[in-house]
């Protein structure tokens, strides 16, 4: 064997050992051990044991069809003035605001106010030239995240630890940038999106789209405890938020939608079982969006589905994020402990079905 390859392989050899070395030294073992646990005979078991998982709070809201809900909680609602998690508690939910949006968006259609082949300019001609391909962005490609359009959010001076900014001032973080891709060419999720959308609903309504999801969703469905700011609730009705890593309770930074657990859950139940639109309306929405979602803030994950082969909805909350690994080999958006949490909620649909 000459020297050459004798490097080679014994460079080989090293990083086979690195590797090994980073998986056994600096793995999600949190992830992990969430999964690969035998499986509790109830889901509250379960829901104690995601605490032990570095969990800080966790709130549960089951509807199973033809029972009353059931909720279940553990952890903290405030980690550090020791108050229990609160079934009521209001929490930020993020993403999944998107389904409020394009729900939304599909009556609007219903009623002829915009049209999904809109196009982008339409609304905002100010942005041809500062946004690549904005004549050809059309209603249905934002909805569906098949613009383009790059992410705001993943641009360099978005700040997670800051309250939302304007319209125009999260526009400015992508503008004079290539697009992601041509529209319609391929699907990559982007805030920017939903952003530019509520936009559009404002211009065709001619006031917020958030009164109009007031009195066109919420409440119809009798959905009380649903609002689109903090500056609408009593802060100390709001569960805390962590990071792994920080001392610090991000519920003060105002990220948009907060929500109680059951009112999402109404709220995803009514989506799905026809209830909160008219055959129109379902068959546009059925052919633009999702009817469940996740949500990521700073300090908060939620996920909310319903479950069509036991007819039953699931909305889970949890106030921890975070949690990165030192190597990429396992790292999630928004870090291990949203592995925790996405690994408790498919246990919890375990549990459901069994």
């Amino acid at each position: 064997m000459n020297k050459k390859k004798k490097i080679v392989l014994v460079l080989r050899i090293v990083m086979i050992i690195f590797a090994i070395t980073c998986i056994v030294g600096f793995p999600p073992w949190d992830g992990l051990w969430a999964m690969m646990t035998p499986l509790p005979d109830t889901i509250q078991e379960e829901v104690d044991r995601s605490i032990k998982l570095g969990l800080d709070g966790i709130i549960v809201y089951v509807d199973e069809a033809g029972q009353p809900p059931e909720f279940y909680t553990a952890g903290w609602k405030d980690r550090d003035n020791q108050i229990p998690a609160d079934s009521q508690s209001y929490f930020k939910i993020g993403s999944i605001s998107k389904l409020y949006i394009a729900a939304a968006a599909a009556m609007m259609v219903n009623d002829e106010l915009i049209s999904l082949d809109d196009k982008l300019t339409d609304y905002f001609p100010e942005l041809l030239g500062r946004i690549e391909y904005a004549e050809r962005i059309t209603v249905r490609m934002m909805i569906q995240h098949r613009s383009g359009l790059l992410n705001y959010t993943d641009q360099p001076g978005f700040r997670w630890d800051e309250s939302s900014k304007t319209i125009e001032e999260s526009l400015a973080l992508i503008f004079d940038k290539p697009a992601a891709f041509a529209p319609d060419e391929n699907y990559s999720y982007s805030n920017t999106n939903y952003l530019l959308l509520s936009g559009i609903l404002d211009k065709a309504l001619g006031y917020s789209h958030t009164e109009y999801i007031k009195e066109e969703i919420l409440k119809p469905l009798g959905l009380e405890s649903t609002y689109f700011s903090l500056s609408e609730v009593d802060i100390n009705d709001v569960m805390s938020g962590y990071y792994v890593g920080s001392e610090d309770d991000f519920k003060d930074i105002d990220t948009g939608m907060v929500a109680t657990a059951e009112d999402v859950g109404s709220f995803i139940r009514a989506l799905n079982d026809g209830s909160l639109f008219n055959d129109n309306e379902q068959a546009i929405y059925s052919s633009i969006y999702e009817y469940g979602h996740t949500g990521w803030v700073l300090g908060y994950y939620s996920i909310a589905y319903y479950q069509e082969d036991i007819d039953t909805v699931v909305v889970q909350f949890v106030n921890t994020n975070g949690g990165t690994p030192l190597i990429d080999l396992f790292d999630t958006q928004g870090g291990t402990k949203v592995m925790v949490a996405t690994a408790v909620y498919n246990r919890i649909l375990r549990i459901l079905r069994k």
